[in-house]
C-alpha cells in the first residue's frame, strides 16, 4: 500500500489524504461546531485540501503532508469560530475554549489528538447512524462524511442515482439540525439499533474497495484498509459491551482481503477464483481473520456477518477449489437469506446452487429475479447468468447476456474477463 511519500505528484497526494484524512477532519470538526453545523465542517475540510493543491503546487509537497493539514484545519476553525462567535452559536465546550485566547491553543492540542479524533470518529458513526435518520440516509451520509466518498460512489453502492443520494444527504443533515441530534455514543439501551447501521455502512466501504465500481482497479485497498480500520475502532471501544458481530464483521473483511493478491494477474486480469494461486493468499490476513471468529461466537445471535465469515473460512481453508464445501456453503446462504432477502444475496446463491445441483437449475433461480429493479443494471447479474449459460452448453443465451454485462461494466478488468468468455461464446457457434 502506497505511502504519502510514495506520490511524486500533488493530485495523486492530495487524493491519498482526501481518502484517509477527511473522516477524521470531519469528526473532529464536528465536535468542534455541532453536529447541526455539519456542512461547514465539511467546508472546512474542502477548502484545507483545496489550500494543499494550491500551496504545494507553488511551494512542492512538504516533509510532513499530513500534520500540515492538520495546522491548516486548526487555523481554520479557530478563525470560524472567532470570527463568528457573536454571530453563529456553536454549543459546544470545545468551541468554549476556543473562544478564549488563553485556552484555544491547549484545547486545539487536545482536541486533535489521536486518541480524541478516534473517539471522534465513533460519536460521527453514531451521530449519522441517529434512528431519526432513515436507514438509506444513514449509510449515505456515513460514506460521505466520515468516508470520503463521492456522491457517484454512493451511488453504485445503492444501485441508483446521484440525484437520489443527494436528496437522501440534504434530508439527513436536515434531520439532524430538526432534531438536535446529539454528537455522541448512544446509551447501552439505544445501541444494538445504531450498531446495525454503522457496521452496514462500514461493509458497503469494504465491498466497494473489494470489487471497486469504477475506475480502472478492480480492488480499492485503501477502502478495504479504512473499513478494517473503522471497525477495529468499534472493537475496542469500551462503551460497547457486546461486540460479537463487530467481531464477525472484522473476520469477514480479514479473511476476504487476504485473497487480494490472488484476483489479479501480473497484467491486471482477473482470475476467477477457481484458478488463483492460493500460495498467494495472505497466510498472516487469513490468520487474523481466523482469530477474530472465536470471538464473535460469545453469544446465540447470529448476524449477517457471521453467516458471510462463515462462508468465507469455507473458501479461505478449502486446499483447493476443487474440494471447496459448496452443500455448506448453500447451506449458510439459506440460513443467510432469511436474515436478508436482498437480490444481490439471491444472486450469490445461486453460484453455490449451480455448484451443488447444477447450472439450469442456478439458471432458473436467477430467471426469477430478471424484472427486480436493482439487478437490471447491474453488470455481475448478468455475467453471472452468462456463465451458468456457458456451463449448460446455451452459447447463444449466454452470448447475450454476457453483451448486456460488458455494457454495464464500469472497470476495464471485468470487461476484459467478460470478452474473453464472450470469444469462448463464438468459438462455440454462438
Amino acid at each position: 500500500m502506497a505511502t504519502e511519500s510514495s506520490y511524486d505528484n500533488v493530485p495523486r497526494l492530495v487524493d491519498h489524504l482526501f481518502r484517509h484524512e477527511t473522516g477524521k477532519l470531519v469528526a473532529v470538526l464536528t465536535r468542534i461546531f455541532g453536529p447541526h453545523h455539519l456542512e461547514l465542517a465539511e467546508d472546512v475540510v474542502q477548502d484545507t485540501l483545496l489550500e494543499a493543491i494550491n500551496v504545494w503546487n507553488y511551494k512542492g509537497i512538504p516533509e510532513h503532508p499530513i500534520p500540515w493539514l492538520y495546522k491548516v484545519a486548526k487555523n481554520k476553525a479557530l478563525n470560524i469560530v472567532n470570527r463568528e462567535k457573536y454571530k453563529r452559536e456553536y454549543a459546544t465546550a470545545a468551541a468554549h475554549l476556543l473562544k478564549s485566547e488563553w485556552t484555544a491553543n491547549a484545547a486545539l492540542e487536545t482536541l486533535f489528538s489521536e486518541s480524541e479524533i478516534r473517539d471522534d470518529q465513533l460519536r460521527m458513526m453514531f451521530t449519522c447512524c441517529h434512528p431519526a435518520i432513515s436507514g438509506d440516509s444513514q449509510v449515505a451520509l456515513t460514506l460521505k462524511t466520515l468516508c470520503g466518498f463521492s456522491l457517484s460512489e454512493i451511488a453504485r453502492a445503492f444501485l441508483t442515482t446521484e440525484e437520489n443520494i443527494n436528496k437522501r444527504l440534504v434530508r439527513a443533515r436536515q434531520k439532524i439540525r430538526e432534531e438536535k441530534i446529539s454528537f455522541e455514543v448512544p446509551q447501552p439501551e439505544h445501541l444494538e439499533d445504531r450498531l446495525d447501521a454503522v457496521l452496514q455502512t462500514i461493509y458497503l466501504l469494504f465491498n466497494e474497495g473489494y470489487n471497486a465500481s469504477t475506475g480502472p482497479y478492480l480492488i480499492r485497498y485503501e477502502l478495504c484498509a479504512e473499513a478494517i480500520r473503522l471497525t477495529e475502532i468499534i472493537s475496542v471501544s469500551s462503551s460497547i459491551v457486546d461486540k460479537s458481530k463487530v467481531f464477525a464483521c472484522l473476520a469477514l473483511m480479514y479473511l476476504n482481503a487476504s485473497r487480494f493478491s490472488a484476483r489479479q494477474n501480473a497484467q491486471g486480469e482477473i482470475v476467477t477464483m477457481a484458478e488463483q494461486d492460493r500460495s498467494q493468499w495472505d497466510k498472516l490476513l487469513m490468520a487474523k481473520g481466523f482469530a477474530y471468529l472465536d470471538p464473535a461466537a460469545t453469544n446465540k445471535n447470529i448476524s449477517v456477518y457471521h453467516i458471510l465469515a462463515a462462508i468465507s473460512a469455507y473458501h479461505c481453508s478449502a486446499a483447493n477449489f476443487a474440494s471447496t464445501d459448496w452443500n455448506s456453503i448453500l447451506l449458510l446462504y439459506d440460513k443467510l437469506s432469511e436474515l436478508d432477502r436482498s437480490p444481490l444475496v439471491a444472486l450469490n446463491r445461486a453460484i453455490a446452487l449451480s455448484k451443488v445441483s447444477g447450472p439450469e437449475t442456478a439458471i432458473a433461480e436467477l430467471e426469477k429475479l430478471k424484472d427486480l429493479s436493482p439487478l437490471k443494471s447491474y453488470h455481475l447479474y448478468y455475467s453471472t447468468l452468462g456463465e451458468f449459460y456457458m456451463q449448460a452448453g446455451r452459447f447463444t443465451e449466454a452470448k447475450n447476456a454476457l453483451t448486456t454485462a460488458i455494457a454495464l461494466s464500469q472497470l476495464p478488468a471485468e470487461q476484459e474477463l467478460l470478452r474473453k468468455r464472450l470469444e469462448i461464446c463464438n468459438q462455440n457457434g454462438a
